[in-house]
């Protein structure tokens, strides 16, 4: 009777490198193209990073998104690709600390400005895609001084001079 034996045949090495490089190359093209379809939005809004990196002190930029997993843990992923997990009670604790004691920057202090000019507006029947003479007022500062009060009514714009400031 014949029998048949079966060997193993080794792979050259090279072929093996050949083909981790050609995985890497598909890798890097479905995302590439993935991208280009459906580019993903960053969920983390500049405030948010200054509230985590308070939090794991670490600079702001260097956290690059966060996420909960299985309701328990919040996950928090470095732009090194470094990850650090927490609790999610004591985060959710720790944000609203650090939150309350961060001072708003110029440009969130003016987004958090518009929205409530926009949401009177809108309730007194003012705002209708842009102002109509709306009366407002407002203080200018220069260098943490109060330098002017500019306003605007049915008259037009007016503005008084606080004082002086050299520059």
């Amino acid at each position: 009777m014949t029998y048949a034996t079966y060997t193993q045949q080794t792979i050259p090495s090279s072929s093996v490198d050949e083909q981790a490089l050609a995985q890497t190359e598909l890798n890097h093209l479905l995302e590439t193209q993935a991208q280009a379809v459906a580019p993903t939005q960053d969920p983390l809004t500049s405030s948010d990073r200054r509230i985590i990196g308070e939090i794991i002190e670490v600079e702001p930029a260097s956290v690059r998104t966060i996420w909960i997993e299985g309701g328990i843990t919040v996950w928090v992923q470095l732009v090194d690709g470094g990850r650090l997990p927490f609790d999610r009670n004591w985060f959710a604790t720790r944000v609203a600390e650090v939150k309350a004691t961060l001072p708003e920057t110029p440009r969130e202090r003016n987004a958090r400005l518009s929205d409530e000019l926009e949401k009177a507006c809108t309730a007194f029947g003012l705002y209708h895609g842009e102002i109509n003479w709306l009366s407002f007022s407002t203080k200018l500062y220069q260098d943490g001084h109060n330098v002017c009060f500019v306003g605007c009514n049915q008259e037009g714009w007016y503005a008084s001079a606080i004082r002086s400031v050299e520059t």
